[in-house]
């Protein structure tokens, strides 16, 4: 199974068979669970010597992009027909029976037979209501708290899997038309599966976030729009490769989030800091930042809701940014 970085980004299957490589181009890649059927568009046949092809296959040529050997090993065949091919792999990374079977023309589906892999995996949540913080002042006892900068924007939840990521705002709606730059998260992350929350920001030409700007992209038109940046601010994550997250203590998903490493030229993951909030609400007020977010160290996360475990800490009086936004 190779990644391919490609104008869309996908995977291609390959089984040795009868000298060559049999390929199938899978969009989402091998459904991890028995409920969930991919696309597998049948392509042509490849050669052995390009089984353990990695690098770049130049830009402007077919199949354009990085290449990288996403999974390999061997496979037990069950059935090889002209129209459904069923096989048992041993894979580095995949294990299971497999299906994949002929709907029309070089379009067929890619079924898993076998339980998922992970007998504790979960389905990833269709929406997120985010959680909130309530207005307060710096907790006594610092120690027992995360600090992050307050984000003026528009809280975001964003949904990522199969190499795809969709954007949802704090409703539940789908903004990811709206916000088409974010789709990319998608890519980046290949085949990990994520659902992290944030808040899109829109800078302004020294990098500090602009409620004015923000509004300017809200409002554009989708060719004006491309002249406004915005980046999605991302500070938590609730599902991660198969398993929610929100149970777990923020102190736990801060560390998870910060080893996905989630940086890109649309999306962030700004520093916390543990144990230290006065410093940086100061911080906040020198920059003219909106002020802090202070999150009990031990805290759930908790959808819908207005947690007293956040604290919503205003560098300046003003308008509340709702946890984490000035807009939702």
């Amino acid at each position: 199974v190779q990644e391919h970085h490609a104008r869309r980004l996908h995977w291609d299957f390959r089984l040795e068979r009868d000298g060559v490589l049999v390929s199938w181009a899978v969009p989402k890649g091998l459904p991890a669970d028995p409920k969930t059927n991919h696309l597998a568009v049948h392509t042509e046949d490849h050669p052995l010597d390009y089984i353990d092809f990695e690098g770049e296959i130049p830009r402007g040529s077919y199949g354009g992009g990085d290449v990288i050997i996403w999974d390999h090993g061997t496979y037990d065949l069950h059935k090889w027909e002209p129209k459904e091919v069923m096989v048992t792999l041993h894979g580095q990374r995949v294990q299971g029976k497999y299906v994949l079977f002929q709907t029309r023309g070089d379009d067929w589906m890619v079924h898993r037979m076998d339980p998922p892999q992970d007998p504790e995996r979960e389905p990833m949540p269709e929406t997120v209501v985010p959680m909130r913080a309530h207005a307060g002042k710096l907790p006594e006892d610092e120690s027992a708290y995360g600090f992050e900068i307050l984000w003026q924007g528009v809280r975001a939840i964003a949904f990522v899997e199969g190499g795809r990521a969709r954007v949802h705002d704090s409703r539940g709606a789908d903004v990811s038309e709206r916000f088409p730059e974010l789709r990319a998260l998608g890519p980046a992350v290949g085949s990990r599966e994520l659902v992290v929350d944030g808040v899109i920001v829109a800078p302004d030409d020294n990098g500090r976030p602009s409620a004015e700007r923000l509004e300017q992209r809200l409002g554009a038109s989708k060719r004006a729009a491309k002249d406004i940046s915005v980046v999605h601010m991302i500070f938590d994550v609730l599902y991660l490769d198969g398993h929610h997250t929100i149970a777990l203590p923020y102190a736990e998903r801060r560390a998870l989030l910060d080893e996905l490493g989630l940086a890109g030229p649309a999306w962030q993951t700004p520093a916390h800091h543990p144990g230290d909030g006065t410093t940086l609400l100061e911080a906040a007020r020198a920059q003219s930042l909106p002020g802090v977010i202070a999150k009990r160290l031990d805290s759930a996360y908790q959808p819908g809701k207005t947690s007293r475990t956040w604290i919503e800490v205003r560098a300046r009086p003003g308008r509340r940014a709702g946890g984490g936004a000035t807009r939702t």
